[in-house]
This record gives C-alpha cells, sequence and structure tokens, in this order.
C-alpha cells in the first residue's frame, strides 16, 4: 500500500533520520530527530495514512541516540511470527488507468500497470512479508526505468512491489484451443477483441484466474456460451467500461454506485432497467443483474476498445474451480473457450470474483474472494488457534489466530473431485502462507459433508457445529457480539440436533451453547435430495401435510401419472421422505403452487423468482394469518396461511401474493421476537440474501425496540460458516478426535 515511502516522504518532511522494515508483525520503524518535529510526525502518522493502511496498534518506545546520517527503507525482517494483515488484490487506482490512456505514458496500454495503490496482492503472494522477492513478480527484474521509481521515495510506485513496464513486465499472448500462439503483446489484445465482435468466446486470464468473456448483446453467442458451458439457466454477470455504462443496464443508488468504484471491484447486483440493452440468454426470469466495472488494466484496455458489455463469468466447468494457468485452461475449458488471451504472470491461487449485494440499507458480501480475502476480522477477546472447515456448498474455511478469524476465499461446491482437491490445497496454502498449526479442527454436525469427513482425519481435538448455530455466530462474530441473543436463522437445510433437518430456526442463544425457541412446522420432502432441485415435490410435501391424501385428487399437480403413483407411495410409507423445518424449502414450495418454478436449475432459482415477483407489488402491510402452538419448541404453524394463499390464487394477483407471503413471513420473526423479549436480535442463512424480505422483516423488529444485526462483510450463507464455527470454540466443550 506504499506504507515506508509515506514513512519515508513523513521522515524527510520533519527533519527525521533513521529506518523502516516490514516484519511478520506489522512495520518497524526507528526515528531520530528534534522532539517537537518527532510529536508532527507522529500526528501526521495517525492521521495522513495512504489508502488502504490502517494502525491497529501503535507502541512506542524510547531508545539510546544511534547517530542516524539519512533515512531509509530497510529488507524486511522476517524473524517474527506472520502477520495476520494481507491485503486483498486491489482494483487498478485512477491514476494508473489515466496512464495506460495517455499515449505520452511509457505505460501506455500495458495490461500490467500497477502501483503502490493498485494490482495484485494476494493472488500473487508466495509467502510473507510482501516483497518483490517472494510474489510471482521476483521473476521480472526490473528495467533502469522502473528501477528508478521504485527507489524515489517521492515516486508513488516507491516500493510498488509489482512494479513493471513494457519493456521489462509480463508480456499478454493469445492462443488457440491446442495452445498455438497467435499473436503477441497488444496485438494479442486487439486480436481478441475482434473475435469477440465475431461472436466467438474468450478465455481471458484475469487477476485470480481465467474468465470467460463473450458479447452481452449477441443472443446466439451468449446462448452458445451456456450450451458449452452446460449452464442453461443460472444468469450470467456482466462486466461494462465504468458507471455509465453500468447505469444504462440497472439502477444503482449511492451505496451501489461506490461499491461498484471500490477498490474490491465485486460484482454488485443490482435492479435490472426494463430497457436494458443486452441478450435475453444473460439472465432469465430474474429482476436482478450481476454488473462488475474492470479490477485490472487488461479489463479496462478491453472493455474500453470493446465499447459494449461483456459476459465475464467464471472461467471453469460446472462445480470445479476457476482455472489459474493455461495448461488447467487449454484442458479444462476446452470445447468451451474458442480462444485463450493469457499471459506469463503466475497466479498463485484462484480468486473467483466477489459477489455484493444491498441489503436493508448495507453493501452486503454474498461471495467473498477476489477483493476481500484474505483480510482479517478482529475480535476484542483472543481465540485459541483452531482451523474451521466449512460446509458443503459455498465452502470457505478458516483459522483463528489470537484476536483475529482468516476467512479463506470463496471455493464453492465440493461435489466434485477438482473442488475438493482445491479445499485440500487451500487449506495446506493457508497454513503454510500464516505458519500456522492449529490442534483445534472446527466441522459442520452433518458428517456426510465432505468438509466434515476431512476433519474426521485430521489429528488433535476436534468439534462439530450445529449449522444454524454457526450460522448465528457467524454474524455475532462479525460485530463483535457476545450471547445472550436471538439467532433467526432460515435456510435451505442443515443437520438438526435430532437428527432432521433444520432450516426455519430461532434459536436462543447462550453463554455455553444454545436453545431451540421455535422453528417452522416441518413438512415432508418426497424424495429426499431430489426435492431440493425440484420445488414441485416441496409443494407436493407441504400440501400433504395439509391435505394428507386427499392432496392427490387435485388435477393441477404438475407431475405424470407414473410419477404421482411413485410419489403417492413414498408419502403413505414414508419412503425417503425426510421432514424438515426449512424456511428455503417453503420459499421452493410457495414459487412452485404459484406457477414460477417447478425445476431449481441453479441454487436459489425458486426463491428469487419469488422475491423478484413481491418486488413488483405495491401493497404494504397486508398478510396473511399463521398460527403458534406452543411445546418444547414453539411451532410456527404456516397451514392457515397456505390455504389462505391457495384461494386467492387466480383471483388476486400474484405479485400480491408473493409480497404477502414475504410480509407473513416478517411478522413470524416479530411474534417471536416479542415472546423472547431478548433485545439483541440477528438474522442469518441463506434466506437473508433475500432483500425484500430483510426490508420487510428489519424495520418492524427495530420499531419493537430490538437491536437488529445482519451480515455484511462475512456472507450470510454458508460461505461465513467456517468463522460460526470458529467462534463457537468460545462456547462449546470439545471432545478429542
Amino acid at each position: 500500500m506504499g506504507f515506508r515511502p509515506f514513512i519515508a516522504r513523513l521522515a524527510s518532511q520533519y527533519q527525521q533520520h533513521g529506518w523502516i522494515a516490514n516484519s511478520q508483525e506489522g512495520v518497524v520503524l526507528a526515528i531520530e530527530g528534534l522532539e517537537a518535529k518527532q510529536q508532527q510526525f507522529l500526528d501526521d502518522l495517525k492521521t495522513k495514512l495512504p489508502p488502504f493502511a490502517e494502525i491497529k496498534s501503535l507502541a512506542i518506545t524510547r531508545q539510546p541516540l544511534v547517530g542516524f546520517t539519512d533515512f531509509q527503507i530497510k529488507t524486511s525482517v522476517v524473524d517474527g511470527r506472520q502477520s495476520v494483515f494481507v491485503l486483498p488484490d486491489i482494483a487498478t487506482c485512477p491514476a494508473c488507468r489515466e496512464e495506460i490512456f495517455n499515449p505520452d505514458s511509457r505505460y501506455y496500454r500495458y495490461a500490467f500497470t500497477s502501483c503502490c495503490q493498485c494490482g495484485p496482492r494476494y493472488s500473487v503472494m508466495r509467502k510473507q512479508p510482501y516483497d518483490r522477492i517472494h510474489t510471482s513478480m521476483a521473476d521480472f527484474a526490473l528495467c533502469a526505468d522502473c528501477q528508478q521509481e521504485y527507489n524515489d521515495s517521492t515516486n508513488r510506485r516507491c516500493h510498488a512491489q509489482t512494479l513493471a513496464c513494457p519493456a521489462c513486465g509480463p508480456q499478454l499472448r493469445l492462443l488457440d484451443a491446442s495452445g498455438n500462439v497467435l499473436a503477441t503483446q497488444d496485438s494479442a489484445l486487439l486480436d481478441a477483441i475482434a473475435l469477440l465482435r465475431a461472436g466467438h468466446i474468450v478465455a481471458m486470464k484475469n487477476i485470480g484466474g481465467f474468465q470467460l468473456l463473450v458479447d452481452a448483446t449477441n443472443q446466439q453467442a451468449v446462448a452458445r456460451l451456456r450450451l458449452r458451458k452446460g449452464r442453461a439457466h443460472k444468469p450470467f454477470a456482466l462486466m461494462v467500461a465504468d458507471v455509465a455504462s453500468a447505469e444504462k443496464l440497472a439502477v444503482l443508488n449511492a451505496l451501489e454506485h461506490a461499491a461498484l468504484l471500490s477498490s474490491a471491484a465485486p460484482i454488485v447486483l443490482l435492479t435490472r432497467r426494463d430497457n436494458a440493452e443486452i441478450a435475453e440468454a444473460v439472465a432469465f426470469d430474474t429482476g436482478l443483474l450481476g454488473i462488475m466495472l474492470p479490477c485490472s488494466p487488461l479489463q479496462h484496455l478491453l472493455l474500453a476498445d470493446f465499447a459494449l458489455p461483456l459476459v465475464a463469468t467464471s472461467g471453469n466447468r460446472h462445480n470445479e474451480p476457476i482455472c489459474i494457468d493455461e495448461p488447467q485452461a487449454l484442458s479444462r475449458l476446452q470445447g468451451i473457450a474458442d480462444v485463450f488471451l493469457s499471459h506469463d504472470r503466475a497466479i498463485l491461487r484462484p480468486l473467483d470474483d466477489s459477489v455484493v449485494r444491498l441489503i436493508n440499507g448495507k453493501i452486503t458480501v454474498l461471495r467473498r474472494a477476489r477483493g476481500y480475502a484474505p483480510l482479517p476480522i478482529t475480535f476484542k477477546n483472543q481465540l485459541p488457534p483452531m482451523l474451521a472447515v466449512g460446509g458443503q456448498v459455498n465452502s470457505a474455511v478458516a483459522i483463528s489466530d489470537q484476536q483475529h478469524i482468516i476467512l479463506s476465499q470463496h471455493l464453492g461446491d465440493m461435489a466434485t473431485e477438482a473442488a475438493q482437491q482445491q479445499f485440500r490445497q487451500t487449506l495446506e496454502d493457508l497454513t503454510a502462507f500464516y505458519q500456522f498449526a492449529p490442534a483445534r479442527s472446527q466441522h459442520d454436525l452433518h458428517s456426510g459433508y465432505f468438509s466434515s469427513q476431512f476433519a474426521s482425519q485430521l489429528p488433535g481435538v476436534r468439534q462439530a457445529v450445529q449449522h444454524h448455530y454457526a450460522h448465528a455466530l457467524a454474524c455475532m462474530a462479525e460485530h463483535g457480539l457476545e450471547p445472550p441473543a436471538l439467532a433467526i436463522v432460515w435456510d435451505g437445510s442443515g443437520l438438526g440436533d435430532d437428527n432432521s433437518l433444520w432450516g426455519g430456526e430461532f434459536l436462543l442463544i447462550q453463554a455455553d451453547g444454545y436453545q431451540r425457541y421455535a422453528h417452522l412446522r416441518p413438512f415432508a420432502l418426497p424424495g429426499g435430495a431430489k426435492a431440493i432441485a425440484e420445488p414441485r415435490r416441496a409443494a407436493l410435501g407441504l400440501l400433504y401435510e395439509i391435505y394428507g391424501d386427499a392432496v392427490f385428487e387435485r388435477d393441477d399437480l404438475p407431475f405424470s401419472t407414473q410419477e404421482l403413483a411413485l410419489l403417492t407411495s413414498a408419502l403413505h410409507k414414508q419412503i425417503n421422505c425426510p421432514r424438515t423445518s426449512s424456511a428455503g424449502r417453503l420459499f421452493d414450495a410457495v414459487a412452485s403452487l404459484l406457477g414460477l418454478c417447478q425445476i431449481n436449475h441453479y441454487q436459489g432459482q425458486a426463491a428469487m423468482a419469488l422475491e423478484a415477483l413481491a418486488s413488483k407489488s405495491v401493497i404494504a402491510g397486508e398478510r396473511y394469518e399463521f398460527n403458534l402452538i406452543d411445546g418444547a419448541s414453539v411451532v410456527i404453524d404456516w397451514q392457515i396461511m397456505i390455504e389462505q394463499m391457495l384461494s386467492e390464487i387466480g383471483r388476486h394477483p400474484p405479485a400480491d401474493i408473493a409480497a404477502k407471503f414475504h410480509h407473513t413471513l416478517a411478522a413470524m420473526m416479530l411474534a417471536i421476537a416479542k415472546r423472547v423479549g431478548q433485545q439483541t436480535v440477528v438474522l442469518s442463512g441463506g434466506c437473508m440474501q433475500n432483500a425484500y424480505l430483510m426490508e420487510k422483516a428489519f424495520q418492524p423488529l427495530a420499531n419493537a425496540g430490538f437491536t437488529v444485526y445482519c451480515h455484511e462483510q462475512i456472507p450470510p450463507n454458508d460461505g461465513g460458516l467456517a468463522v460460526g464455527q470458529l467462534y463457537a470454540g468460545k462456547y462449546l466443550k470439545m471432545i478429542v478426535g
């Protein structure tokens, strides 16, 4: 971030001699000079930090005079413990962006331009501290001009570890599907742009891995990408040149505008304009578009020349990690990409594009990767050294180190051998990078998860943490909260203490664990895992819970005669019909009943369609009824709600029905919160990615006097589980493995 040059400039300004060096624990410096000037130095040190710099602690000691004659930036000290403060990759700064488009600059059209305020960090670091020799830029010796800038304390590239220029730095090359070089340097970029204009699919090596690019206005080209990648329905993300281009496609407020322009440069989920000029195949049946701005000089040059929106999706096959080098890309993306726009700067770890969304007035991270990882989460109290392995989907792992938790980048779903191998490599990388040897491990209660099976093979002490408890603690950890609290945790499913599938939970978080205070009324999922992929099955299970066998007399069930015969038998005999309290499956069932989605082609499709429909309604506080049934845990009975909803289908606008469903769920949250009477309420789980639901739930809770906390930097979905698992180490007893 240019901290050492910043200190050198301060030293010159206030006539101080001495030195500064990086260490694993932070920055160490010594100054000698007039005391009054030293105080001015310290005042500026605290108040005039460079971008991205933050002083977590500052210790000052007085030493005997040495008699320094100048101020030097010294070689890093490497004999201490590893720092937890490592910067993520930083999007191109305005100064570098201006240079790459300036014909008079020696960085004109150079795709790897960077300075102390921007460029790759975590993706190119082999080890700490952050010095060029410890990065993949060590392969590129500085030319005389770059060396001069590197040594000049008045230059913004002083000690910029990724400094390079066309004469000495990485170079572009365009490859065909067989790996043959078609063009190099700027010609490679220009030829790739010409191929994009002609409707071809380009795999481009960016900061954290390969991206698949195609003209977003070309219906045939986008459809071809869907066919080749086997991604029939899930929306594609878009990359545009600037905010003005984004505003042609979507509606932005000030917070979303800032998120697009932030140093993380994430994909921002935005409300789509009706007249957005993009191919229909970019995004079906959703009111949202995922849009990002360029995060690297290469992307800036590409978008400026192409001058149209591009589909920019991860360079991988379904449920596999993104490719980070040419051999991987040429092998795994064979048959998908027509050409490969690559370069010779090594990527040392895969970092997918991060995803954020404005939820309840806050930018909320839904996928935490490039631009965010590996920034630590800091606490007031210390945690023991532990490792957490997360869950099965939206996987991420984490380690705790004294007052910090370091959450890995998004790893995806653990459904393939390639993904599982990336999981192992990430754990090895994380522990080696931070020189961390945990004696304790945390995992999900579900023994069928790959992550839990992996943890079961680890030596030492290990702990199983209930899924929804971990969700709750992840939100509490982010905000530095201690028990007690009421946690409302709604998601697709997680294994409960009673070995059933939970997912609509109200947990009273206590100092020694939690109590399941309330939950949604369970219903059967005919076909088990198939019901996750088929909302129509969740709907059938819901109706069977209400009407029993009479449900099969309906003539509107979306099944064939043969399918119904099998499902009837399964429900009668309760064969492979697990019961669940899942709010996620309740969303699926209602989406099916409204005819929105019978088959989930991607995770959350039905729920997203239901949210999009509800957002079109103009009704305010109207809702359906529900009952609360007392017992060991309070059961929230949704039967009246479903019956009232069914009576309105075909007679009321579907958008109003969807809105009233959301309003009813929010009313359920408020009703239980009032019963519990615990002032602190935390909202977590995958359902809390639903901005409409969060808006309708948060304000009534706040108006009723509750202090409500939601996720912001840690994903509310399973991407945040590992954080909660680590936080559980403070409260739960351990078992020896």
